[in-house]
Order: structure tokens, then sequence, then C-alpha cells
């Protein structure tokens, strides 16, 4: 056992599960943040347990020949990004590895019965994300600060720029801080309980800024988050954006909303939407498909990728035309769209009414008329709908409900896809399908949805066992 604040060089060996690197001493594990296997530091420990403990690196002796210098200048302070230090190939063998070892652990197959596919890495891997939200605060000047939260807290790291997001939020971020100081508007600012580590008291307006782009459209939406019934001057803040973005023929700001969010809580938006500019959304596109996104929408985060997990997800479901679908955590019918394309009917449940709302628009506007939708938990829905063929699920980081797997189970589809961005609850699921569910795991894709980041989206083909 190590004592706090104890100097101790350290060879670094493995990545853990959330991006940091791993040490061992004398069969003990210590854990480094923004260090990478190969690396020989000097770590100061600050934390330990009975198995295991934290350690901060205070000086690197000897560096990783898989370790490079971040593009981002406040990557260690920001909570964003894990990998910005580490070479890309690096970490798409962890990502491929952490799919592949969560299947195995927690799932219970052998080596061999994980039939692993090489991953599918992104072609860029900086400013693809499609969406951002951005907290708005004071610092200790006084001054309204935007940015991200620093790792496991509520301080802004105080930025306009981002390696990872599209590079017109920079603009609309210094065009928001000028517009709250021409007319005097304040940014939010909250105490935290430092045991709960939960705000109980805040005051200010303005306390997030979210902004969308259509990759394909070019089509820009911000909505801004506030503590209050109104944002004043709401004009002149739309007259502002449009200014900022005037002579540019490749984007165009088509969607400016408000939401109100009075509550004391640290969920980013309120219930209720109001649209001062355009539309209350924005319209992309997926390979030929349409779809409109509100702030409210899950949409896949990564337009490049996602044609090519979606584009798996339709190549294992390997429709002829003759099947019926069931896509279940339907959202706003992203996938569902796609499979309607080769199925001969596809239902959508969701248990969100707007998401359901928004996928029947979607349909329409694509003029594709065998994909339905129906608002509801997919395992009371199900009684309602004729026998699927093949079931595909995206569900949500806690995977699927435990009496939706007993209705994929009941209803013996010949083919099941499962749409995953968290490889452990994946396994937790793939282990009760392909135990005593009757299934067999055929395939299994990783896809980097999330380049820089410790997440890995991927997707899996079961096939029912014969008897």
């Amino acid at each position: 056992m190590f004592e706090k604040n104890e100097i101790l060089e350290l060879q670094i060996e493995a990545i853990g599960s959330e991006g940091e690197g791993i040490a061992h001493v004398n069969g003990y594990t210590l854990f480094v943040k923004d260090t990478v296997p190969g690396d020989r530091i000097e770590a100061k420990v600050v934390k330990t347990g009975k198995n295991f403990g934290y350690a901060r690196c205070e000086r690197i002796i000897e560096p990783s020949p898989d370790r490079i210098e971040p593009v981002c200048p406040i990557s260690k302070r920001c909570g964003g990004c894990q990998f910005q230090h580490l070479s890309y190939e690096v970490e798409l063998k962890f990502k491929q590895e952490k799919v592949f070892n969560c299947i195995k652990r927690i799932g219970g197959f052998k080596d061999e019965e994980i039939p692993m596919l090489p991953i599918i890495g992104c072609e860029e891997i900086m400013h693809y994300r499609n969406k951002a939200q951005f907290p708005v605060g004071v610092d200790k000047n006084g001054e309204t600060v935007t940015g991200f939260y620093a790792e496991r807290s509520h301080e802004i790291v105080d930025t306009t720029k981002c390696c990872i997001h599209v590079e017109e939020n920079e603009l609309i971020l210094e065009t928001l801080k000028a517009f709250m100081k021409k007319y005097k508007i304040s940014a939010y600012e909250e105490k935290i309980n430092p045991k709960t580590r939960k705000p109980e008291k805040a005051k200010g307006l303005v306390r997030h800024i979210m902004t969308r782009k259509g990759f394909a459209t070019g089509e820009i939406g911000i909505c801004v988050v506030i503590n209050g019934n109104t944002l004043p001057n709401a004009a002149e803040f739309t007259d502002m954006m449009l200014k900022a973005f005037e002579g540019r023929n490749d984007v165009r700001i088509t969607s400016i909303c408000v939401n109100i969010n009075k509550k004391i809580t640290n969920v980013i938006f309120g219930d209720e939407l109001k649209c001062i500019y355009g539309e209350p959304y924005i319209v992309d596109m997926i390979e030929d498909i349409k779809f409109k996104i509100s702030p409210f929408s899950f949409y896949q985060v990564n337009p490049a990728q996602t044609r090519k997990l979606y584009g798996k997800a339709l190549e294992f479901a390997g429709l002829t035309g003759e099947e019926v679908v069931w896509d279940l955590y339907c959202g706003i019918g992203t996938i569902s769209l796609f499979l309607a394309k080769k199925a001969k009917e596809v239902y959508g449940v969701e248990i969100v009414p707007a998401a359901v709302e928004n996928a029947k628009e979607n349909a329409k506007l694509n003029g594709i008329e065998n994909a339905y939708f129906t608002v509801g938990k997919a395992e009371d829905e199900a009684k309602k709908l004729p026998k699927p063929d093949v079931i595909v699920v995206d569900p949500p980081r806690k995977g699927c409900d435990e009496k939706l797997l007993e209705t994929i189970m009941n209803y013996k589809p010949e083919r099941v896809v499962y749409v995953s961005c968290d490889p452990a609850t994946l396994a937790r699921d793939l282990k009760v399908l392909c135990g005593d569910g009757g299934y067999k795991l055929e395939e299994v894709q990783a896809v980097d949805q999330f380049s820089r980041g410790v997440h890995v989206e991927s997707v899996c083909l079961m096939t029912r066992k014969e008897k």
C-alpha cells in the first residue's frame, strides 16, 4: 500500500476503460490520467484504496512511441477528450479490444465464439461532431465564459474552440458573448453542494447553448437554454447571429430556439421550447434520406461514421424485400427509414412521443409509406404488431430492458441486429440472448463514432439457432 503524495516511478502498461493509463507496482494497480502504454513516468499518488489507487503524472521520464502531441491546448483540463495524446492507431486497437473483452468477460463468451470484424475507423478524426452543448457561466473576475466542464466538476474550462466540434461553433460562441456583454445579460451561476456534488442554488439567465449542424445540408440550429421565461432582446440576438454568418455560402442558420429550464438541476434542457427564428428544427441527410432534427432529437453525432454504422446494420439485417422488421428504440426513425428501403414493412416503437412524431414526419418527408411508428414500450406494443422476421434494437447506454429481451425471445425472429453505444451493456444482453435465448452470435462490428474519446459504437448480428 502506498501513501498519499508518495512519488513513484511507474511504467504504464495498458489503458483502462475510461482512457487512463494503468501501472502495476508489487501487484497493486494505479490509474494515471493522460498517460500512454509505454510511458515511463514520475507520478504522485493522489488516492488509494484496498486493491487500486490513482496517481497524477508529474513528469514523463521516457515517452511511449505511441504518444503524440495533443492538437488541443486545453485537452488535459477539459473533460471532453481522453486520447488527444495517443496515436489514432492505438486508440482504434483499444476500442476493438474493449468491445471484445466486454463480450468475453461480461458476456461469458469464449474467444472463438466472438466473431469480431476489423474496427471501422474515422477518415476525419477532427471537427466531426455535428452537435455541441456548451455551459455558460462566470469566471472569478465576473466575466462571462463558455466552454466545457472540467472532468468530474462543474468548473467551466473557458474556450470557444474545440478540435472535435464543427469550426462554426467558435463564431457562434463569440457572438453569444458579445450579445450578452452588449445587452448586459447575465450568465448562469450555480452553487454546488460539496458533499452531493449537485447544484443547490442558482442565479443568472443564460445557462447553456446548444448547436447543431447538418453536414449534408449546411443548416445550423442554435438553442439557448435560459433560467427564465424570455431571452431579452431576442430579435437583436437573432440579428447578430445572422450577420455573423453573412456572406457564407456553405452554411446558414435556419433555426434559433430558446429552451426554458428554471429547475436547479444538472439536466440541460427544460420541457418548454420556443422558436424565435426559422423552424424549430434543422434538416440533414444520411445518404438520400432526409431528417428533421429538433433540439431534443437523438441523432448520431458523427455523420460520416453513421453512414457506415447504419450500412452495416442494414447488411446484417439481410433484407430481400419480403421481411417484416421491428425497429425497437427507433427514436426519430433514422434506422427504420434505412431498413424500409429494402424491407416489406418496418414497425418502429419508441417510448418518447415527440420522437415518434418526428419519425412519422421523417417518413412523410421522404415519401416512405412502408414504415409505421407507435408510442409505447416495445413489450406492450409487440402484441399489436405482425410477427417479425428481423428485429433491430438501438437502445440507450443502459442497454435493453429485461422485458424487451423476453419479447425478442418470445417472438423468435430469424435475425436480431443489436446496435450498441456501450460494450458492457451489450455484452450483458448478448449473454441473455445467446445463452438460453436461442440465438447465436454471428458477427460483431465495432465502429469508431467518437474519435479522440473513450466511447465506441458497435453492431452485432445474431441468428436463431437450429433446434
